[in-house]
């Protein structure tokens, strides 16, 4: 086993600090769920460090708000708005036929948590359909251009994906009861098995894929539940202590370590926290990497079956 990655960040490093003295200029990146959240800060910080940004948003007007803002406060006028809606395997296709040259960041950033039982026009759990199929189609379908110049793709995972391994058996919830936060935790699973397997596939083309929990930041992805229902979840996070909390500035940071980092070049398959390599999740702790999340035959089957559901055929 490599030995564990670390960095001089930590829990209280901002995004912006991870990128002081990296020089993006020429690159060219993609951040789903770009206007809003986390998904700002780290379109700040790729823009402060001269990247080219797409913001992929599903509302464009507030995508057009951020990049006007951003480009004012750190003078990159290279950020541009595309339409992306997730749940809607049109719309993504749709944002991948757009796209025309090289692609060297995909930040796999937008996603839905702990939403009430929905189901997507053909079927699928609504957290799944967002959080995974979303970003292996559009990650998939961007292929020739993130092969180009060899690129990094890093997908925002959480320390939910605790919660479930993805139940192959039953991954909609058709023959068992929903629960949302097992929903949440498998799709966030998959995030980071979709790493593990494209290192595998992918190692060859120049195409590194990893991992990360951001932290617990109050954004809107906690729109669906309740004030009460998230004290809650906070203080189970906490190991029953008052969990600390990040900024959008401070969750955004371990983003950009994976996107930038000489430590992680030709890695793929990884998980971070708090900006290092996490540790191996051991009972009765509420973070670290589930076994399950990096089980290589998981992390092939989960390929397989995004592949036969959103019937789509390798792309390398």
């Amino acid at each position: 086993m490599s030995e564990r990655i670390t960095t001089p960040f930590g829990f209280e490093t901002t995004a912006l600090e991870v990128v002081e003295g990296v020089d993006l200029s020429g690159r060219r990146a993609v951040v789903t769920g770009g206007a809003s959240g986390i998904g700002v800060e780290t379109v700040r910080a790729l823009a402060a460090a001269g990247a080219e940004v797409t913001i992929a948003a599903r509302n464009v007007e507030a995508g057009r708000q951020v990049a006007s803002e951003l480009s004012a406060s750190t003078g990159n006028k290279q950020i541009f708005v595309a339409p992306l809606e997730l749940t809607s395997q049109d719309s993504v296709k749709a944002f991948v036929a757009s796209w025309d040259g090289p692609l060297h960041l995909l930040i796999n950033n937008a996603g839905v948590m702990a939403t009430p039982l929905t189901r997507t026009p053909e079927g699928w759990e609504l957290q799944f359909a967002t959080n995974h199929f979303g970003h292996f189609t559009l990650t998939l379908g961007l292929f020739d251009s993130l092969r180009a110049e060899g690129a990094r793709v890093v997908n925002v995972s959480s320390a939910g994906h605790l919660a479930s391994p993805v139940v192959f058996e039953d991954i909609h919830f058709e023959r068992r009861e929903y629960d949302r936060w097992q929903a949440y935790g498998q799709s966030k699973t998959a995030n980071v098995l979709f790493g593990v397997e494209a290192g595998q596939r992918w190692a060859s083309e120049g195409i590194t894929m990893n991992a990360l929990m951001p932290g617990g930041i109050l954004t809107a992805l906690q729109r669906h539940i309740t004030p009460e229902q998230l004290q809650e979840r906070i203080k189970l996070r906490g190991g029953g202590k008052p969990l600390q909390l990040k900024t959008p500035e401070q969750g955004a940071a371990t983003t950009l370590v994976l996107a930038v980092s000489p430590l992680v070049e030709g890695r793929s398959g990884l998980y971070f926290e708090d900006c290092n390599e996490a540790l191996p999740n051991e009972p009765g702790m509420t973070d670290g990497l589930a076994a399950y999340a990096h089980d290589p035959e998981a992390a092939a089957q989960l390929w397989k079956v995004s592949e036969e559901t959103l019937k789509i055929g390798e792309t390398a």
